[in-house]
């Protein structure tokens, strides 16, 4: 059993998400209708698989950022909704992915799809909504937002690999790691934010913009993550803590314990996740360490540094109830360790 260690100051972080919900709420509507008409198949299979992910209570984060960002562009068309539900199934195909990979059990709060239907529908599933993304992208016509999406897929595949070639590796450093959550989980945030400049064609320092802080929200959103796998509580994340501890997972909490510890606690590391020999008590002991070294604290510091460059990122946009939604967003990340 996991222990819980308060990271920040109390806030309700969904207070925080409202602002953006209100926001792109008819338009979030129309992208859900999109998702349940394009998630439909003639192999019975495939719905069924999907809408078991799709229908399980993920926020749809990164398509309401990308409707956001549309609106701070000023965009007024309608192809920004089709551009959102396929970054909603690039990042449902992801998950099914990586569940595969990390052999992983549940996911908010749900037995994975591996575990009902297997690995290989899993993957086939994942890829027929890749597929289904770029069928709608296509249907959008827009050439930037195609080159910017269909980048993302590749970037988000070599993280994928560069986390499994560094997969119980406690020699990875500090940079490497953010290589990899860079490609893995920042690379998305990126695209669905500079999708909406594109679309609306804004100047190039507004679409770099909107890229910065798409990818520095990125890096927050994992490194909270992170944080909360060895510190969050199992019923408000989904999934039980310590997941990544028993998957080997090397994360920040993990690296900046293992470069602070002496010989012994190096040791302790290296049987645990080089080895995969855990046994009981070693989950408790390694919060223990990571409270020692204050992982976990750094690890929440540096999430709160990359939310303050995105931050700063938006600031070229005019004062707006757009900006200001994205800005709150930042506080949602960062404050979902509460």
């Amino acid at each position: 059993m996991g222990v819980v260690v308060p990271l920040d100051e109390a806030r309700d972080p969904v207070q925080s998400l409202k602002p953006l919900m209100e926001l792109v709420k008819e338009d979030m509507e129309a992208i859900n209708r999109i998702i349940l008409d394009k998630a439909v198949s003639d192999v019975e299979m495939i719905p069924e698989l999907a809408h078991h992910l799709i229908d399980s209570g993920g926020k749809r984060l990164r398509p309401m950022l990308a409707i956001a960002a549309a609106k701070l562009s000023g965009y007024q068309g309608t192809g920004h909704i089709r551009s959102a539900a396929a970054i909603e199934f690039m990042h449902t195909a992801t998950l099914l992915h990586d569940d595969v990979v990390d052999e992983s059990d549940q996911r908010r709060g749900k037995k994975t799809a591996r575990l009902l239907w297997g690995n290989q529908a899993s993957v086939l599933v994942g890829d027929f909504l890749l597929g289904q993304a770029f069928r709608m992208l296509v249907d959008v016509g827009s050439l930037p937002v195609l080159k910017i999406l269909s980048n993302a897929a590749a970037v988000i595949a070599e993280g994928e690999v560069m986390q499994l070639a560094a997969a119980k590796n406690t020699s990875t450093t500090e940079d490497e790691y953010l290589a990899i959550i860079n490609a893995k989980t920042a690379a998305l945030f990126l695209a669905a934010a500079e999708t909406g400049g594109a679309i609306a064609n804004r100047p190039a320092e507004e679409q770099a913009a909107l890229r910065s802080y798409g990818k520095n929200l990125g890096l927050a959103f994992q490194l909270v993550d992170d944080a909360l796998d060895y510190a969050g509580d199992s019923a408000r994340l989904g999934k039980s803590v310590g997941d990544d501890f028993r998957e080997g997972k090397i994360t920040l909490p993990v690296i900046l314990s293992f470069r602070r510890g002496n010989e012994a606690e190096r040791a302790f590391w290296n049987r645990t996740i080089a080895e995969a020999d855990i046994r009981d008590g070693d989950l408790e002991h390694a919060i223990a360490l990571m409270k020692k070294h204050k992982a976990l604290e750094a690890t929440m510091e540096r999430a709160r540094s990359y939310g303050a460059i995105a931050r700063d990122a938006l600031a070229i946009f005019r004062d707006c109830r757009e900006r200001a939604a994205m800005q709150d967003v930042i506080a949602f990340c960062i404050n979902r360790a509460n």
